[in-house]
C-alpha cells in the first residue's frame, strides 16, 4: 500500500472524527481529548488526554486511530496519553454539549470546577427540560457521570459531572 502524502492537519481532521466509544453523538475533538498531532522523523505522534485516569475507552481510542491511519498506509504512528494539564469539562465543545443534551445527558453546567459537584445542584433533565429532579447516584453509567431522576417525566439520566 502507498502511503498518502498527509501532514499533521489531514492527519488531525482524519482522526478527529472518531466518536467517544461510550458517547457515540460526540467525537475525540468534540470532548476535547484529542490535543495535539506532530510529525517527527517521519513519524506521527497522536496526543491524547482521557477524561479521567485509567479511562477504559482509551485502548479503543488509541486502537481506532492507528486503524484509520493504517488504512491510509500510514504505519508509523505513536499514540501517546498525556494527564498534564488534566482533561477538563471547559475542553468540551458547545456543540459537542448540545448533542449529549439530544443524546438525553445532562452536559455540565458550568465551565472549570471552581465549584464542587454537590446534590443540591439544579439539573434540567434532557427530555423534558424540567428543574424538578433529584440525585440518585454521584455516579452514574460512568465514573465521570452521575445518575439522576425527573419528577416530571420519570425518565433517569446522566449529568455529564463538571471536571
Amino acid at each position: 500500500m502507498v502511503t498518502e502524502q498527509l501532514n499533521s492537519n489531514d492527519i488531525y481532521n482524519l482522526i478527529s472524527e472518531i466518536p467517544d466509544p461510550e458517547i457515540p453523538v460526540i467525537t475525540i475533538k468534540d470532548l476535547g481529548i484529542l490535543r495535539d498531532v506532530k510529525e517527527i522523523n517521519n513519524e506521527y505522534i497522536i496526543t491524547i488526554t482521557p477524561t479521567y485516569t485509567a479511562c477504559p475507552a482509551m485502548g479503543m481510542i488509541e486502537d481506532q486511530i492507528k486503524e484509520i491511519l493504517a488504512a491510509k498506509g500510514i504505519t508509523k504512528v505513536k499514540v501517546v496519553l498525556t494527564y498534564t494539564p488534566a482533561w477538563t469539562t471547559d475542553w468540551i465543545s458547545q456543540e459537542a454539549k448540545l448533542k449529549l443534551k439530544n443524546y438525553g445527558i445532562a452536559p455540565p453546567h458550568h465551565s472549570s470546577c471552581n465549584k464542587m459537584f454537590t446534590a443540591i445542584e439544579i439539573v434540567a433533565c434532557p427530555r423534558c427540560n424540567s428543574s424538578h429532579t433529584s440525585l440518585i447516584s454521584k455516579f452514574g453509567s460512568t465514573a465521570c457521570k452521575a445518575l439522576y431522576q425527573c419528577s416530571d417525566c420519570k425518565e433517569t439520566f446522566d449529568l455529564f459531572k463538571c471536571h
